[in-house]
């Protein structure tokens, strides 16, 4: 019999229709905002790559797009504490104005190091775009200016995110039962 993943979740917490409607959401006011600034959409990998292209697919104005990886988490499911950028953004960002993208605002412990070190290199501005925001486990409190969907405490995959480095090719976001991960 042959595996599938989705006998790993428990359920499925937001459908591609879902998705699509508030990544449209999402670039149309982030459309308006940056209409005539040319930002850097700066994305943060390895999670927000497919929220991130669909993203600036549905950005109707001029952007440039970059990449980053940085990790607090190494290979468990809580946050080290301990930031690393482990790939940096390739161009220069001295008075641009850059909008991060990520999957997951967790902790905000990576967040507020990677805002605090964009901005002591000069950025003009530092907005942040995260598709999901779990406020019961925040450390570090990090202004979100666009947000996709606030959940609670539950571990997510899919449509990007992982969990030990599967699960990212699923269209949708789904709960991960406790047993795949070692939660209960």
């Amino acid at each position: 019999m042959a595996y599938d993943m989705r006998d790993d979740l428990e359920d499925i917490y937001f459908t591609e229709q879902q998705l699509a409607d508030k990544v449209a959401e999402l670039g149309a006011r982030i459309t308006e905002d940056y209409r005539d600034k040319n930002p850097l959409i700066v994305s943060v990998l390895k999670g927000s790559y497919v929220f991130m292209a669909d993203l600036t697919r549905a950005i109707d104005a001029p952007c440039n797009v970059d990449f980053m990886v940085v990790s607090s988490y190494g290979v468990g499911t809580k946050t080290s504490g301990e930031v690393q950028i482990i790939k940096d953004i390739s161009q220069p960002i001295d008075g641009r104005d850059l909008l991060i993208v990520e999957d997951i605002l967790d902790s905000g412990v990576t967040l507020h190091y990677l805002m605090q070190v964009l901005k002591a290199r000069g950025a003009n501005s530092i907005r942040l775009c995260t598709l999901l925001s779990k406020p019961a486990r925040r450390k570090v409190e990090v202004k979100v200016d666009y947000l996709g969907f606030e959940i609670p405490d539950a571990f997510v995959v899919g449509y990007g995110l992982d969990y030990a480095e599967r699960y990212r090719n699923l269209p949708y976001i789904g709960i991960l039962k406790p047993s795949v991960y070692g939660g209960a």
